[in-house]
């Protein structure tokens, strides 16, 4: 009975941070504030109920409402072919999770994530500079940025007031009060109160159905932009199957439990393409509303539905109150939203990672904001996949032995475990590392030998970093041995002090005669 309750404040919690971001992007995608909210509805609901993350949260994010924007400018405003691409990808999805694509998201290398994520957010945050001045949009990048200078001499004051006033709200509420009320909804209810006030003669969101959307099966499209179609589709399902599966991953090291990816993109096929079929916009697991959706209390997939059904109660009977807010507030939180999506843990150490990550990062970085997130992907993984083959074919000595495996595990008794590495550790082995490491949560001490690995990535130094933290918390004492070269390479990225805090040898003798020492004395 208290699971049911502390999921039912969880999703409640939920909910009321999801109203203001779902009207953002419901209007940032040219779709309208009302397809935002019934994505929100339909994805919450329908991705709880046959997802594999317990305590997921999904609607409308950031990168699908990009990727949907450019659909609708592509298409001229055509909603019927923009619905038949979110039902494509739909189904794309649900394939991704039958098939067990899923697991093979983890061997996108970490820049390469990093670039797209941030790219993204700037995307947003450059998508909103004419809403934010009282101008009108013009749907592309480039154009918004060659438009500056006139959306300056356009600019409405009172939407300057109203944007800027949002911004400062977003940013400056105090941490004690935003973890009572969220400051997107401080933001929406105030800014959008002094605006009717004051009474300002600015662009709103305009009237929200108070009844539930027909269903409208996307059926017709112009056969000559099926290239268009089926590119725009494989996009969201991508995108989609990405940014889920990292909130998975969040969500999973916050309750300490494991998530189904396969089941998960099923959950989440399912829900894109039903929202398809009411006019509504696509989503992804979305990671700020599962973390306040499991700091509230949510554990399980009643949480996510409880959301959706708020999310409903809130439109069936508050519709009306809704029409009034100003474009310039949701202008305001979005550009929060842009600044929060920016990859924070990348930019503290850009400076101090190896140059053929940082070349990747930005590559990908650009890609995404003036080409094409796809071409953006797929560039990153094919250079990172060619630099690390360069490297490893370097580093690597090659050596015939019958029964020989890049890890060998040498068990010294039950307390202490050895698990030594042979070869390159880099983003695709590094989920082995992970595997096998994962194995050694009974024991009291764990040395993690990399002496013998030659190269070692991004990917490879923040796992070691991950897996140095869960286990300390779960009270087990880990020693690294690493070479001259890997010290270094780790020292220089170790911005939360994890490392430093680490025992480091150049040898494993060292490191067991440490374990004993510390025995004894105690």
């Amino acid at each position: 009975m208290k699971a049911i309750k502390n999921d039912i404040l969880g999703g409640i919690t939920a909910a009321v941070v999801a109203l203001p971001l779902a009207l953002a992007f419901g209007v940032a995608s040219g779709a309208g504030a009302a397809a935002g909210l019934y994505g929100a509805i339909i994805l919450g609901f329908f991705a709880s109920l046959f997802g594999g993350t317990k305590t997921q949260i999904s609607g409308p994010t950031g990168p699908m409402t990009v990727v949907t924007a450019s659909a609708i400018v592509v298409f001229g405003g055509d909603v019927n072919a923009v619905m038949t691409i979110i039902f494509i990808s739909g189904i794309l999805q649900i394939a991704f999770g039958v098939m067990g694509i899923g697991k093979w998201i983890k061997f996108i290398p970490y820049p390469v994530i990093s670039g797209f994520m941030s790219g993204i957010g700037f995307i947003i945050i450059i998508l909103q500079i004419n809403p934010f001045f009282g101008v009108t949009p013009s749907g592309s990048i480039l154009q918004t940025i060659i438009d500056i200078p006139e959306t300056f001499a356009h600019a409405t004051y009172s939407s300057i007031i109203i944007a800027a006033s949002t911004l400062a709200i977003m940013f400056l509420t105090p941490k004690r009060l935003s973890r009572v009320v969220p400051p997107a909804l401080i933001a929406l209810i105030v800014m959008t109160y002094l605006s009717v006030l004051l009474e300002f003669n600015i662009p709103t969101i305009g009237e929200i159905p108070r009844s539930l959307p027909d269903i409208v099966f996307p059926t017709t499209f112009e056969f000559i932009k099926l290239k268009e179609i089926i590119m725009l589709s494989v996009t969201l399902a991508l995108l989609g199957t990405i940014d889920t599966l990292l909130t998975s991953v969040v969500a999973d090291s916050l309750t300490k439990t494991k998530h189904n990816s396969n089941k998960e993109l099923i959950g989440q096929g399912i829900g894109n393409t039903l929202c398809s079929l009411v006019g509504a916009i696509p989503g992804a697991g979305a990671t700020m509303r599962t973390v306040i959706n499991i700091k509230s209390g949510g554990t399980t997939h009643l949480s996510g539905m409880v959301h959706a059904v708020t999310l409903l109660i809130i439109v069936l009977f508050l519709a009306p109150l809704a029409s009034k807010i100003p474009l310039a507030v949701l202008a305001g939180i979005l550009i929060k939203v842009g600044f929060d999506i920016l990859d924070y843990r990348f930019i503290k150490i850009m400076t101090k990672v190896p140059r053929k990550d940082l070349i990747i990062m930005s590559i990908v970085l650009l890609l995404t904001i003036f080409v094409d997130l796809i071409m953006a992907v797929g560039v990153g993984i094919t250079i990172a996949s060619i630099l690390t083959i360069y490297h490893i074919s370097k580093h690597t000595k090659f050596k015939t032995q019958r029964s020989k495996s890049l890890f060998e595990i040498e068990v010294n008794n039950y307390e202490t475990r050895i698990l030594k590495i042979n070869g390159a550790l880099f983003f695709a082995t590094s989920s082995i590392f992970e595997r096998r490491i994962d194995k050694f949560k009974n024991s009291k001490n764990v040395v993690v030998d990399c002496l013998n690995v030659g190269f070692m990535d991004l990917s490879a130094m923040l796992a070691i970093e991950e897996i140095i933290v869960n286990f300390k918390e779960l009270n087990i004492n880990v020693l690294l041995v690493l070479n001259e070269a890997n010290r270094r390479k780790i020292m220089r990225i170790d911005s939360n002090g994890v490392f430093k805090n680490t025992p480091i040898f150049r040898g494993v003798e060292a490191a067991i005669n440490q374990i004993q020492k510390r025995s004894l004395e105690s």
